[in-house]
């Protein structure tokens, strides 16, 4: 019988975005996968991939302690029903879920993915230190269970999490769940004025009212850059640029606003550079998939940023918050097309032996043969 693995994800959009390639070989290494999540358009792509769909009641942004205890009845519920071998919980919200409803009956290894240690590590003041401590007493308790690894993206996290009293024995530092280098292939620049893309949610936390301000200094300055925004707003995040706000961006001089873009290579065939000026990541797929079509990046530079950027090699790191910073490295990149190439070609590389699916696949795929056959205690 094929041991079972059961994904615990918020939303469907984000399992088939960023764990697609991790569960494609986990089923290849053997494993039975499914898929626990909020159900919105995904059925049937996931359901096409083979893998067993169950839905779960709950959103993101939803902290009702009603409403978390119906989720977590609900998870018991079906983890009872699938008996998997492994769990593997996706960020935060589901390792605390999962882990809870993974009680001591059920004899399950569990893995828990920390993507970034979430908005809560970015609130400010005396709220933000409550929520942060609160976070960190719930996260030692529940990554100390018995046969539970958890997957860290960034140096700082492991850090972060270690302090806390997770042992490192415990913990694995595996950046993401790859990008397809087979798919994704370095394309020549294209003609026309110098065009930088960010791509991602309309969040302020990613950094894009410095981006903005940055852009407008550009064309105080005279230089005829051209910004593209790709993605949409995320009413479940605190932090999403009101739909006014958007729209009064792009009616200023070289913003065009794309909304959602599914055709990501060819999004990077139109842009000569990428830009992420966000003030926490876990390991940020746009600049992964960047890399992989040979772009050059400017990043902030903070966790998650700097894993992926290496000032100077591949792109160039900012201050955060900074725009006239942001806005010189743009410049920078803008007049100067060897150094962008010489850049995008050592960030390709670096796409190729460090973050593809396929390296990145098999290091996950052989974590969880280890907890399956017990090998991790």
């Amino acid at each position: 019988m094929r041991q079972k693995l059961a994904y615990l994800v918020t939303e469907d959009w984000y399992f088939l975005s960023h764990r697609l390639p991790m569960a494609r070989a986990a089923r290849e290494a053997g494993f039975d996968v499914h898929v626990l999540t909020r159900v919105e358009s995904g059925r049937e792509s996931i359901e096409a991939e083979g893998f067993r769909l169950h839905s779960i009641d709950w959103r993101r942004a939803e902290m009702s302690p009603i409403r978390l205890v119906g989720a977590l009845m609900q998870v018991r519920r079906q983890l009872r029903a699938i008996a998997p071998t492994v769990l593997h919980n996706i960020a935060l919200k589901p390792a605390f879920v999962g882990t809870l409803a993974a009680s001591a009956t059920m004899p399950m290894a569990l893995v828990n993915s920390i993507n970034g240690m979430g908005s809560g590590y970015l609130a400010k003041g005396m709220a933000g230190a409550l929520k942060r401590q609160g976070i960190g007493r719930g996260l030692a308790l529940l990554l100390n269970r018995p046969r539970t690894i958890t997957i860290v993206q960034n140096p700082e996290d492991w850090a972060g999490l270690a302090g806390l009293g997770v042992p490192e024995s415990r913990l694995r530092s595996i950046p993401g769940s790859g990008v397809d280098t087979v798919r994704l292939v370095p394309v020549p620049e294209p003609s026309g004025p110098i065009t930088v893309a960010y791509v991602g949610r309309m969040l302020a936390d990613k950094g894009l009212r410095s981006l903005i301000a940055a852009q407008r200094l550009l064309v105080e300055q005279g230089k005829p850059v051209q910004l593209l925004l790709a993605g949409t707003p995320d009413p479940d995040n605190s932090t999403s640029i009101p739909r006014a706000e958007l729209e009064a961006w792009a009616r200023e001089p070289g913003v065009t606003c794309l909304g959602h873009v599914a055709d990501i290579p060819m999004l990077w065939a139109r842009s000569h550079i990428a830009v992420l000026p966000s003030r926490r990541e876990g390991l940020p797929l746009s600049l992964l998939e960047a890399s992989a079509c040979g772009r050059p990046m400017v990043a902030t530079d903070v966790p998650g940023c700097r894993e992926v950027v290496r000032d100077g090699e591949t792109g160039l790191l900012t201050p955060l918050d900074d725009a006239p910073s942001l806005a010189a490295a743009i410049a920078r990149l803008a007049s100067d097309a060897t150094l962008r190439q010489r850049m995008g070609a050592a960030a390709r590389r670096r796409a190729e032996t460090e973050f593809s699916v396929a390296v990145i696949a098999t290091k996950t795929a052989e974590l969880y043969r280890d907890l399956a056959i017990g090998a991790i205690g």
